[in-house]
Parts: C-alpha cells; structure tokens; sequence
C-alpha cells in the first residue's frame, strides 16, 4: 500500500517583490545597506512602512499592492507572499514635520536633535541624515545660531507658504502631464470629456491639495486649504484624488495606481452590437403591409354575444 507523503509545514518568508530604481540599492557611496524602518506616519500617526537608502541619505515611501490568492514564481521557488511593494522617493521633512509642530507648543528655541524623537519610533532619528533634512528645515522653522550650533521653532508662516508652494508645483506637473481634474471628470476613467478644456484654476488647486494631503494631518490641510483661499468642499469625495475615489464597480482593477486598465463594467453605455449579414439583408427588404411576427401570437378577441 502507497504511504501520503508528508507535507512539510509552511515556513514564513521575509523576502517581498519590490519595484524600486537602481538608485535605491546601490551601495558604492556608503558601507550600509538600505533598510526597511517602521516611522511615524505623519498624516494618520499610525506606524507605516518606509525604506531609508544606503547611508540613510535618502528616504523613500512604500507602497504595497496587495490581491487574495496572489504569490510569485522566483526561479525554481514559491514566493508565498504575492504582495508587490512600490518605493518612490518623498521629502523627509514630511515626516520631521508633526515633531516640530508637537515641540512649538512650548515655544522655545531648540537644537533639532531634541525636537525628533519618539520612543515609540526611535528610528525617527535616522531621519536627520537625509541630505534634504536639515538643508530644508528653514522652510518650516524659524532659526538661531549661538556659538556655532543652531536652534529651531516651529514656524506656522513659514510652514503654510512651504506647503503652499508644494501645491503650486504639483500643479505646474500636472498641467505639464494634462492630467485632467474637476468635476467633467469621470470616476471610473478620470478621462475629461471635453479634452480641449484643462480645467478651472481652483480645480488644479483643489485636486493637488488632495494629493499633499496624504503626507500632512487633518489639521494642517484644513489650514492649507483656508491659506490657499478655497472653500470647504461640499462633499469629502470632491477634493479627494483619484487613489481614494470610489470605482463604480466592486471589481478590482488590475492595479490601484493604473488607472488606463479599468473593468468593462464601469462603462454604462455599451456600444452597438454589429448586425450579422442575414439582419443586413431583411433590413433593406420592403416591410410595406407585412404584419409583425408578433401579431401571429397576440390573444383573438372573442366576439360579444347580441
């Protein structure tokens, strides 16, 4: 009698399939790999994935592309988590930024290495090694220099006109790109449906304002928003970017950031079907004093009794 072959138990893996530029992992500056830290996230406080390069000069947002029932073939093995992770670079000084602000309470002047730290995220820290970090925290801080070394404050003003030049260039790339925004926008192809019609001015805003809003908090895009002059949206769906609009249909699509593959369902109108030769035909046939196929089926009428 043939014996089951035992299976052997299925062992956890540590290895994910990153799409990531060559830039991320060259190692020839620096002695240190990069690696995956667990930061603060600064516009949902919770913990959140992110990658620092080789050196921790730079620092790269991660984000994951997850479907049920999805693994990889790697070689001659089984990769067993099929999540697909994207690293993209981001501007640190996102991340430094709540820590500034959470110190300007006390309004004093302080050298940076106090302002960030979090026990609970004691990688913060690293952060203060991107190149960008401390050559851009004039943007957000006002700053003093005693004896050589210098101090920061958190500076509201400062910050505002930072973010509001962050909106403005995010603007500028997306009329270079002719991304469409505003209300002629459809959700399921975020295709305008007259072309030739780039949009209102307060839609570009409004539309880049969504997207920087996913690196700061609630309160500060609220303030963001009265600083750039635009009203309270009417609804919370009318700012937001595509990433976080509803899909008309329940399907997934292909991927959440590839918007020119979308499912046949979001059409609502469908095109003609095409007539087979037999239709063309009996189509161009003299119908004159024909009686409809239907009228062969419809009920007689009885006749009334006198």
């Amino acid at each position: 009698m043939a014996t089951k072959k035992k299976r052997t138990p299925n062992a956890e893996s540590d290895s994910w399939v990153v799409i990531a530029a060559d830039s991320v992992i060259d190692t020839q500056k620096h002695d240190s790999d990069p690696a995956f830290v667990r930061l603060r996230n600064p516009a949902t406080d919770e913990a959140s994935l992110y990658l620092l390069g080789s050196g921790d000069v730079q620092l790269y947002e991660v984000k994951a592309f997850q479907e049920d029932f999805r693994s990889w073939f790697i070689g001659q093995a089984v990769q067993r988590d099929g999540k697909l992770l994207f690293v993209t670079p981001m501007d640190p000084l996102y991340l430094i930024l709540p820590y500034l602000i959470k110190s300007g309470k006390e309004g004093k002047f302080q050298p940076v290495e106090q302002l960030v730290v979090d026990e609970e995220f004691p990688a913060c820290s690293r952060l203060l090694s991107c190149t960008r970090s401390l050559a851009s925290l004039h943007h957000v801080t006002e700053e003093k220099e005693v004896g050589g070394r210098k101090f920061h404050r958190y500076s509201e003003e400062k910050t505002m006109s930072w973010l509001k030049k962050k909106v403005e260039r995010t603007v500028a790339a997306l009329r270079m790109r002719n991304v469409c925004v505003g209300e002629g926008v459809t959700s399921a192809t975020y295709v305008r449906v007259k072309p030739e019609s780039d949009g209102r001015e307060e839609d570009f805003l409004r539309y880049a304002h969504g997207l920087l809003s996913e690196y700061i908090s609630e309160q500060l895009s609220k303030a963001l928003l009265t600083h750039l002059g635009l009203p309270e949206p009417s609804s919370p769906k009318e700012a937001e970017p595509p990433s976080k609009k509803r899909k008309l249909s329940d399907k997934p699509v292909e991927a959440g950031e590839d918007y020119t593959k979308f499912n046949s369902a979001d059409f609502a109108r469908k095109p003609p079907k095409k007539m087979t030769t037999a239709q063309k035909s009996l189509a161009k046939v003299d119908k004159t004093g024909m009686k409809p196929m239907s009228s062969f089926f419809s009920p007689k009428v009885k006749a009334e009794k006198k």
